[in-house]
């Protein structure tokens, strides 16, 4: 299943990498909005206010054990990239180790804490009981979440965009199926939504483990390369952890806006829950764009090939400011339908309109830095996209959303525009960055290719 990424047609390259990417992203956003839709057409506001939170919560999560998975995805990128295979399958067995030992201290604390959580985002007292459920039920099933995205990283790393995206095809089918047994047929509500969730994610891991075991990877795995090594580790998570530690950031800035619309009343909470579920469909390409650079970008580093790297860096930033322009264009003209998919309350489809009108432009100027943030992640430097991020959020997005809940009752328009007011600020800081790599290119990949 390894591909070499560093030779033939770049364009060519990233279409082929980047569409399976594509197609999973979309996969698991469907998978992800099944809940809150298949809840919204069964269940009243309450219910569909639960799944909303509790699936931010869940979202956070995992976006956080993607971005520690990245570390992997490059490492081992990088070692493909230079035929040390030797290294990629400890790079491999070490991800494998560490992860899971984190993914069962996360269940145990999670647990212990979900009452709390719930407190914490000023939950309407209806939805309370609900998300609760839905927390408890989807933080059992953290192990099987994390397995699926380990194996996932693992796959990119080696060049295999396809198989993740089979994976992904298979829990998203499941849930979807669970979900109206679980909600339409039994009427569990939410805690039917995590019921389907989580097992369906169970189903995902089975599958993709079978695979691994009949197919392989391209890749020996021995028993040692499991055995914890320190050296190994601390590259993986020199990369990871600030990508993780940044996109829980962001998700916490996202759930700090929840927060201000649940202290506005339910209608409020829900519109905003349902349009973070939409801006999800809109991001598919800046989130695949993301993934695709940081897989080839590394690949090609190993090999020395950076030129071939920064020519990749300019295709995806093309067709993510290309598919950006379009999207937001076309969001000002559909965004109440859009959301009525979700909900038939009338007031909930205006203000999640409003909310999605200004948000959807955040595809564009996102886009921008999600592409450089890939192509730094790709030379180790994750902690340049843990900076802008955290500047963003705390010099824009919660601030001027803060302000524009509490000064316009009427309207979500204003808290929409916080979004792309902070992307800005990442983009000023990202070309900066970019601009002192090329004055520094002969030092900076020599000092790089040394680590590779």
């Amino acid at each position: 299943m390894e591909r070499d990424l560093t030779t033939g047609s770049v364009f060519k390259t990233v279409i082929y990498f980047s569409l399976p990417y594509l197609l999973s992203y979309f996969l698991q956003t469907l998978y992800g909005m099944a809940d809150l839709f298949i809840v919204g057409q069964f269940g009243g506001v309450s219910s569909t206010t639960a799944v909303s939170i509790g699936s931010q919560i869940m979202h956070m999560l995992t976006v956080m054990i993607v971005g520690l998975a990245m570390g992997a995805t490059v490492m081992i990128g990088r070692c493909i990239g230079a035929k040390d295979y030797k290294k990629a399958s400890e790079t491999i067995g070490n991800t494998a180790t560490m992860f899971m030992g984190i993914a069962i201290i996360l269940m145990i604390v999670l647990l212990a804490a979900v009452r709390p959580i719930v407190s914490v985002m000023s939950t309407p007292a209806e939805a309370v009981e609900g998300t609760i459920r839905y927390l408890t039920i989807c933080f059992i099933g953290i192990p099987f979440i994390t397995a699926y995205n380990i194996i996932s990283a693992i796959f990119r790393g080696i060049g295999d965009s396809k198989s993740p995206m089979y994976f992904i095809a298979v829990a998203c089918a499941a849930n979807i199926g669970l979900d109206y047994l679980f909600i339409g047929v039994m009427g569990l509500d939410a805690a039917g939504a995590a019921l389907g969730t989580t097992i369906a994610q169970a189903v995902s891991v089975i599958v993709s483990l079978t695979v691994v075991i009949k197919k392989g990877t391209g890749i020996k795995l021995r028993k040692s390369d499991l055995r914890p090594k320190r050296h190994t580790m601390k590259k993986i998570l020199k990369v990871g952890v600030p990508v993780a530690l940044q996109d829980g950031f962001i998700q916490i800035s996202f759930i700090a806006i929840t927060i201000f619309a649940n202290q506005r009343g339910l209608n409020d909470a829900a519109a905003v829950g349902i349009v973070e579920k939409i801006i999800g469909i809109l991001f598919l390409v800046p989130s695949s764009m993301l993934s695709t650079i940081s897989a080839l970008a590394s690949q090609n580093i190993g090999a020395g090939k950076h030129d071939r790297a920064r020519l990749t860096l300019r295709y995806v930033l093309c067709m993510t400011v290309g598919y950006g322009l379009v999207a937001a264009t076309i969001v000002q003209f559909v965004s109440v339908p859009f959301v009525g998919l979700f909900t038939n309350d009338g007031a909930v489809q205006i203000l999640g309109g409003q909310y999605l009108r200004s948000y959807a432009w955040d595809c564009v100027f996102a886009g921008v830095h999600f592409c450089l943030s890939g192509y730094f992640y790709a030379y180790g430097l994750s902690i340049v996209s843990f900076i802008h991020n955290s500047i963003s959020i705390i010099c824009a997005r919660i601030p001027l959303s803060y302000y524009a809940a509490t000064h316009f009752p009427d309207t979500l328009f204003p808290m929409g525009c916080a979004a792309p007011a902070g992307s800005i600020i990442s983009i000023i800081i990202c070309v900066g960055v970019l601009i002192w790599m090329n004055r520094h290119s002969e030092k900076y990949m020599g000092n790089n290719k040394s680590e590779v």
